[in-house]
């Protein structure tokens, strides 16, 4: 058996596990709640959860400035708001223009440029009427106002749904861009389409000469990437959402195909294999996050956080769940400049599939410390 179908066997075996099925199913089940196996070490743990704000509306992307405040996106608003460091009332900083709403777009992921202090620029996914697009913001010094300064990626397909969303800025001072199959699942295994697909562009919008190919693709072969971090050794780790049967924590490979639509998780043999899958049900991931050893993972449908303890794009152990069911669905995991995880609520969305019906004060953000192990 070779070395991939091996990992792939192992997969299953954690899959199955996870699941409490005899094999993996092509249709909705009722599955059990993962339970966690003990890692090979030490994890990190997790402290008491802090409110930092409340009365978000339909909260998605969330990036931290160098004075420790954080700018929050709106999906449905379009508005993008402030949230100082010790928390308090998000003030409204402005209105994205051009933002067309849909039952899963709007304005979605956002990103401060790695210069802010000089330049003023935060990087926005912005779903449009004809098409979805990335944009770069200008900031006002006084946070009273924001202006698109220039696009930097269009012919991103547009749909109701599927959007992807997610941009994160990595450690090589790029931009990476998920985006979802816009409900046309042959567009993820389309090599000319912009769809279904890890995007990654340099921040003044041109090709990185260490793309794989000439255009903007980075990897193809996904189905809905709404999650993107980076682990210290430069790992870019992605989380994406499945179909029925799994969804998957991938490590991401210049030029590799992770084989949606034929293959979904560990159900099928194209494409690269996740390192983690977990049922839609205890799952439908959204934020990602590096800290402390392990990938922390927003889960919407499944109302928790995970934690997978990885080291240099292994999972060292299984998934933990945290907080299931107490804050309802979350959307987006941060990293703040403090070390402690950011999360944001996504209760009042009621748009998007697994919707829960809002929490008084929903949405809201949480901070939480991550203990070392």
């Amino acid at each position: 058996m070779s070395g991939r179908a091996l990992r792939r066997a192992a997969l299953i075996g954690v899959a199955l596990a996870l699941s409490g099925c005899s094999a993996p199913a092509a249709e909705p089940q009722a599955a059990p709640s993962p339970t966690a196996t003990p890692s090979a070490g030490a994890v990190a743990t997790l402290g008491r959860p802090v409110e930092l704000a409340t009365e978000l509306e339909a909260p998605w992307g969330l990036t931290f400035l160098p004075d420790g405040s954080a700018l929050v996106s709106e999906r449905i608003s379009g508005e993008i708001v402030r949230v100082p460091a010790q928390g308090g009332t998000p003030r409204t900083v402005g209105v994205v223009p051009g933002v067309h709403v849909s039952s899963e777009g709007g304005l979605l992921g956002i990103a401060a440029s790695p210069a802010f202090a000089a330049d003023r620029t935060v990087f926005a996914f912005v779903s449009g009427q004809d098409g979805n697009r990335i944009v770069a913001l200008t900031i006002a010094a006084d946070f009273g106002s924001l202006a698109v300064g220039r696009v930097l990626l269009d012919g991103i397909q547009t749909a109701d749904r599927h959007h992807g969303g997610r941009i994160a800025v990595g450690p090589d001072g790029h931009l990476w861009i998920g985006t979802g199959d816009a409900f046309e699942p042959e567009n993820a295994a389309t090599p000319d389409s912009l769809n279904g697909k890890i995007l990654r562009i340099a921040v003044d919008g041109s090709v990185p000469e260490d793309n794989p190919g000439s255009s903007a693709i980075y990897s193809s072969g996904h189905r809905n990437v709404q999650g993107i971090t980076f682990g210290p050794d430069g790992t870019p780790y992605a989380s994406e959402l499945g179909h029925r049967t799994w969804d998957e924590v991938n490590v991401l490979r210049a030029g590799a195909d992770y084989g949606w639509p034929a293959t979904e998780g560990t159900a099928g043999s194209t494409g690269e294999p996740p390192i983690a899958t977990i049922h839609p049900d205890e799952a439908s991931p959204s934020g990602l996050a590096y800290a402390e050893g392990s990938l922390w993972i927003g889960a919407l449908g499944g109302r928790r956080l995970w934690q997978l303890p990885v080291e240099r794009g292994t999972a060292t152990g299984a998934p933990i769940d945290h907080f299931t069911g107490a804050y309802g669905r979350i959307r987006t995991v941060e990293v703040a400049p403090d070390g402690a995880l950011w999360l944001i609520t996504s209760n009042t969305d009621r748009a998007t599939w697994g919707g829960t019906d809002p929490r008084p004060g929903d949405d809201r953000i949480l901070r939480v410390e991550v203990n070392k192990a």
